[in-house]
């Protein structure tokens, strides 16, 4: 984006985009958003979350609202979708989460998956080593689910490692550790310490909702 570019031309980008492209295809599109939550973050975290929530609005709304050139829109990220705040202006949502039970294998590889894929590569004997080490993710009821660039990562090099460790940032964490009630740092301590907590999750929380933490976990 150009840096003298106004908000409400950049809100309509991508509308404007799959507009030339249905005109020269002649066809709908489908838009994939990825980690749409990235640049939310990095507005909380910096403190620019009330301005960057009301460009997101535009954005969302011109793309994904009334856009007559889209097909269907697919967005992903870490944050759940809260229909109070930036999606607050949008319609007929279907929102699936790591507690849903839709799609919950495809979320990551099954165990049945990595083992056939150890069993290719000549590997199969690690198998209890490399369910140790990437094993460990729920989906709705679906259990043993597999990071997949971990996993790829192992098959390619054939070393364990904590592959997935820096391919994102902690910086949102790391505030509402620091800022937070001094009942969380004693939870993360806790949670350092190998013990194991049982939380109540709130899905519809927001942003700015992110500070006013919960003291019974």
């Amino acid at each position: 984006m150009k840096p003298d570019m106004s908000d409400a031309v950049a809100a309509m980008a991508l509308q404007r985009l799959v507009a030339c492209l249905n005109r020269y295809y002649g066809n709908k599109t489908l838009i994939l958003l990825d980690e749409y939550d990235t640049p939310l973050q990095e507005a909380y975290v910096h403190g620019y979350w009330t301005q960057m929530a009301a460009f997101i609005r535009q954005l969302f709304n011109a793309t994904f609202k009334n856009n007559a050139y889209m097909e269907r829109g697919i967005m992903t990220g870490i944050t759940r979708v809260s229909k109070k705040s930036i999606f607050s202006d949008l319609s007929n949502l279907n929102v699936v989460t790591t507690t849903s039970s839709k799609y919950a294998e495809v979320f990551g590889f099954t165990e049945k998956e990595v083992f056939d894929a150890l069993d290719r590569f000549g590997l199969g004997a690690r198998k209890s080593d490399v369910k140790h080490w990437y094993d460990g993710f729920t989906f709705g009821r679906q259990r043993d689910i597999y990071n997949p660039w971990s996993i790829t990562k192992y098959l390619d090099e054939q070393k364990f490692n904590l592959y997935w460790a820096n391919t994102s940032s902690n910086a949102l964490v790391g505030k509402l550790i620091r800022e937070g009630r001094p009942q969380i740092k004693i939870t993360m301590e806790r949670l350092l310490t190998n013990e194991c907590l049982l939380s109540e999750l709130d899905e519809e929380i927001v942003f700015d909702q992110l500070g006013q933490e919960q003291d019974a976990i």
